[in-house]
């Protein structure tokens, strides 16, 4: 990946710190400056991004940028080991930064502080060797995707939820892209996201650990990489399967005769509906038209008001915290125990973000 002319030398302190690597006739001297030379690009500080990120920088790779725009929350740390308790509340990116600086400070960390967008990212991708996706939603991996196929750029892919992680190389020079396997992306509110479903805390490090290593990979030029193979880990059972996946020819985006030549409106593209020329007015929307904000809620508790407050969540998120008050009926079970709001006519419904909660609104309408 990288012209050997233009490879930069080692100091002695790295060739103390990456003696385990030189000695390795895999990677040795010449393939230790590749890593020094090479530019990798991690899409989010998150589950995933942390165990990327702090291998890629523990091995060496010299030019180390990650892009997120979140804070670090009290819920991240059961996976997201990059971050520490007294970072709660900091900008993911300033603690990436300050945790990577101190395992390696020969390691140049550039911060992209911005959401990831059809505007900004062939630009961004312009400046790295290749990417590796840390992403947790659809619209961002097609995003992802699309943006490495028209940049030139491998893609290095990871996903996870609950027990099962997934993991492949994407967008190489002859190799499949992530719209070769996934055509379309699944209906709105099909796949859970894991803050709905969980994740156990110690899979984002093991499918992070295996993009790490595929990215050393294409940096040395060494191995077999995940090129047109689909790793699927179940930690449930520990093992592995293999399926693999072939170049489409007819995808629209690297196939023979592409339809998708510029970046395109993800959002819309996952599901989210398009303005509509003529909108209908919001009231026609129950959800918009009865939003209540939690300060109101707050009112209406404190004034004894007689309303149902239906918490549509899962049993499992109602034992860990729930409204005092509150009636628990799941949003997949909803529509079978409808006869139990029979004759309430003021319900406010509720959830963690408002996307279940805004369903269900709709079904009782």
């Amino acid at each position: 990946m990288t012209v050997a002319a233009a490879l930069p030398a080692l100091t002695n302190d790295e060739v103390v710190r990456y003696s385990r690597h030189l000695i390795m006739p895999e990677v040795g001297m010449d393939g230790q400056q590749k890593l020094k030379a090479a530019r990798a690009l991690c899409i989010g500080a998150g589950g995933l991004g942390s165990p990327v990120a702090l291998y890629l920088a523990a091995a060496g790779v010299g030019t180390l940028g990650i892009v997120d725009f979140d804070a670090v929350d009290f819920s991240n740390l059961q996976r997201q080991i990059i971050h520490g308790t007294p970072d709660v509340g900091r900008s993911k990116l300033a603690s990436a930064k300050s945790r990577l600086n101190a395992l390696n400070p020969e390691v140049e960390v550039v911060t992209h502080e911005l959401a990831l967008s059809s505007a900004n990212a062939l630009a961004l991708f312009a400046d790295y060797d290749f990417v590796v996706d840390g992403t947790d939603n659809f619209p961002t991996r097609y995003l992802v995707n699309d943006a490495c196929v028209l940049s030139g750029k491998p893609n290095v892919y990871g996903s996870i939820f609950r027990f099962e992680g997934q993991a492949s190389v994407f967008a190489t020079a002859d190799g499949p892209c992530y719209r070769c396997m996934f055509p379309e992306p699944p209906p709105p509110g099909l796949v859970p996201s894991c803050a709905e479903g969980g994740v156990l805390g110690i899979l984002p490090g093991v499918v992070g650990t295996l993009q790490a290593t595929e990215a050393v990979k294409l940096i040395l030029g060494a191995g077999e990489p995940l090129v047109g193979r689909f790793l699927l880990f179940d930690a449930l059972k520990m093992r592995f399967r293999e399926l693999t996946v072939r170049k489409d020819p007819d995808c629209p985006v690297c196939g023979e005769h592409p339809t998708v030549t510029e970046l395109i409106d993800y959002e819309q593209f996952c599901g989210v509906p398009a303005v509509e020329a003529e909108p209908a007015p919001a009231a026609a929307d129950p959800v918009a038209a009865g939003a209540a904000t939690v300060e109101e809620l707050k009112s209406r508790i404190d004034r004894n008001d007689a309303f149902l407050l239906l918490d549509v969540r899962e049993t499992r998120e109602f034992e860990i915290c729930r409204i005092p008050g509150s009636v628990l009926i799941p949003l997949g079970d909803l529509p079978s125990r409808l006869s139990e709001l029979e004759g309430r006519d003021d319900i406010i419904v509720h959830c963690k973000s408002g996307v279940r909660s805004g369903k269900a609104v709709r079904l009782l309408h």
